[in-house]
């Protein structure tokens, strides 16, 4: 990123008649930006903007989107190509390091993350003081905030060296408590990892196993995983990872910065996308009624939304959802499940890829109604889907939490505000109000 003197915008206060430079700074692609860091200085005001979704918060390499193109590069690479070509070792490894490994690279990095995804047999305790009935993102929020009580040695943010074990641990650990939050939920016994599976492959066996019988993960199953947790590894500066570079900026460790990352996630407006498929779809009930809701969903006048269709990024088509669509009819294919839920939303997206009101408005289904579909054929509540969108994100997390701490610009995030309230008064005591 550059800031060219000779590109500038020229901002002029119609009050005095003043003229303000503000520098133009050009990113390598995307829109460039309007520097305004000494827009207070020079003028006395701040910018106002809602959400921030016309300010850039800081720059970055790791990922970035062409909502209107359909685009999403992970270090220059395509979503596409990672996802069918790759796999999630080797997509964490790119977004952490900046490149793809070689054999050496990528068999050592699995073997780090594989031999750190034990637990501190005492956190086992935190699961035991919540609720059975417990959402498992509330157990996530806490027990990940509390590694860093365990972890002492991987806190020191200055420390290049810790922040790369705690980057490791969290990446490694973070299956591992996604599946004991799902076996306290249900009552069974908590599962302990294996370092002859991958890491897909352990996580489905901590999820799903049980000490009294074999458990064999299916090689499809095992892939559709590895898609999921890729397509969700990371996504530029949305909610949850904005939290993370927010939290972090203040110095905190890093097992807070990914709690509190976790605890952005768990709005409905963010990672609640693929449950809100399933409720939708549970609404609809039966085949027979989608003609109804896909003309309540071209009524303006009607609250019904179809969840799972377009996307507030990408206007054209979710580079992701190809791939979770393949993955997904894998899936289905392979467990043969008898699910009337699920012959609903294949007949949904039939009727809806084919229907011309989608294509005009460019409504494909996306990489959450695709995902939503797999999890519960392979067995996993609603409840559990949000958590195994933290479990990917986490890598996300860890690498935009790195390249903030690394960052000679960084600094203590502090938005400001327009204030709107009451002017200074005088106290009225107590005997004389009204």
């Amino acid at each position: 990123m550059s800031a060219d003197k000779r590109n500038s915008f020229t901002l002029t206060d119609n009050r005095t008649g003043e003229s303000f430079e503000m520098p133009l700074m050009d990113g390598k692609v995307g829109p460039s930006v309007i520097d305004v860091r000494r827009l207070y200085a020079q003028t006395g005001c701040f910018t106002y903007d809602p959400g921030f979704t016309s300010t850039a918060s800081c720059d970055s390499s790791i990922t970035y989107i062409d909502g209107d193109k359909g685009v999403l590069l992970h270090r220059g690479y395509s979503i596409e190509e990672l996802a069918s070509k790759s796999d999630f070792m080797e997509v964490c490894y790119l977004l952490l390091n900046g490149e793809l490994p070689n054999v050496e690279e990528k068999e050592d990095f699995s073997k780090k993350i594989t031999y750190h995804t034990m637990l501190h047999e005492q956190v086992m305790n935190f699961y035991r003081g919540f609720r059975r009935d417990s959402h498992p993102m509330a157990v996530m929020v806490g027990v990940v905030g509390a590694l860093s009580a365990f972890y002492h040695d991987s806190t020191d943010v200055r420390d290049p060296q810790q922040r790369l074990i705690a980057s490791h641990r969290l990446i490694a650990k973070m299956p591992t408590l996604a599946a004991m939050a799902y076996k306290y939920s249900i009552g069974q016994p908590f599962v302990y990892p294996r370092n002859d599976l991958s890491y897909s492959e352990n996580f489905l066996h901590m999820t799903f196993s049980v000490p009294t019988e074999e458990y064999k993960v299916s090689p499809v199953l095992a892939r559709a995983m590895d898609r999921i947790f890729i397509l969700h590894a990371d996504h530029e500066q949305n909610a949850s990872t904005s939290t993370v570079r927010i939290a972090g900026s203040s110095g905190a460790n890093p097992f807070a910065c990914i709690a509190a990352g976790i605890a952005s996630l768990w709005g409905p407006a963010h990672g609640g996308a693929n449950e809100a498929v399933l409720q939708m779809l549970q609404q609809i009930g039966h085949k027979d009624r989608i003609p109804e809701f896909i003309e309540r969903a071209k009524d303006k006048n009607d609250p019904f939304r179809l969840m799972g269709f377009g996307h507030r990024v990408y206007k054209n088509y979710d580079p992701r959802a190809a791939v979770m669509r393949e993955s997904c009819h894998e899936v289905l294919a392979e467990l043969n499940v008898d699910d009337p839920l699920l012959e609903l939303a294949m007949e949904l997206e039939r009727i809806a890829l084919s229907d011309p009101y989608f294509k005009e408005k460019k409504l494909f289904p996306n990489v959450d109604f695709y995902s939503g579909i797999i999890l519960k054929a392979m067995g996993f509540p609603t409840s559990m889907f949000t958590v195994l969108f933290a479990l990917a994100r986490t890598v996300g997390w860890v690498a935009q939490w790195n390249e903030m701490i690394e960052d000679p610009m960084q600094k203590i995030s502090r938005p400001r505000q327009l204030f709107l309230g009451e002017d200074k008064r005088d106290f009225v005591p107590m005997d004389q109000r009204k």
